[in-house]
């Protein structure tokens, strides 16, 4: 690895000392996602980088995903379209510096355009940045909280079909606690879905209405 190749995974070396913050480069993101190849490529699987940066996994993690949904569900473009909007539903990042998590929002959203063909004024591209805002959080894995100290809170997302999506919300540290309890050999992995209720639950909603949610996430 050359200087150039060094100085292309940090942005100042102040940034290095104060908060660790080197990015990976994209070669060793491919080999790190090869190992769990099948889930980096499912639709639905639900990935959350908790230290995101600008994106070079989720970004990575999406094309994959994308990939799997032109191959099921490239003849029906409206499906195609739903599809790859709950690919990005189900992939979510944490980041503790605010213009990190901007840009990795902003990396999210041109994966997603590009792979539908729109443009950012779209009511599809609209819609991926509602979901973005929610799913891409500013924020400290470590304490799962927002920099105004409130826990952090992320959507779950479901395709139900027909174009229709729901979401509920659910706070981090639950989710934790209900990924130990669904654990395999756990005396509780028959019951860790009933065990947590969701902070708030939404009526079905259309990628319109989505879209509509932009301007208030």
């Amino acid at each position: 690895m050359n200087l150039s190749d060094v100085e292309r995974l940090v942005k100042s070396k102040q940034r290095v000392a104060d908060h660790g913050e080197v990015f990976t480069p994209a070669w060793m993101v491919e080999e790190m996602l090869d190992l769990v190849k099948g889930e980096s490529e499912r639709i639905d699987s639900r990935v959350l980088e908790p230290a995101c940066g600008a994106g070079n996994f989720l970004v990575t993690v999406l094309a994959r995903k994308l990939a799997t949904v032109l191959v099921r569900h490239g003849k029906n473009d409206f499906e195609k379209r739903c599809y790859a909007l709950f690919a990005l539903m189900c992939t979510y990042g944490i980041e503790l510096l605010a213009d990190n998590a901007q840009e990795c929002r902003d990396n999210l959203s041109t994966v997603f355009n590009t792979f539908l063909g729109v443009d950012d004024e779209d009511e599809w591209a609209r819609a991926a940045r509602t979901v973005l805002t929610t799913n891409i959080v500013q924020g400290d894995a470590l304490t799962m909280t927002l920099p105004s100290g409130r826990p952090i809170t992320f959507p779950e997302w479901g395709y139900l079909g027909k174009g229709k999506f729901q979401r509920r919300d659910f706070r981090y540290d639950d989710l934790t606690q209900r990924a130990a309890y669904e654990a395999e050999g756990s005396l509780f992995q028959d019951l860790g879905q009933d065990l947590f209720t969701p902070a708030k639950t939404y009526p079905t909603m259309t990628v319109h209405e989505i879209a509509e949610l932009v301007s208030a996430a």
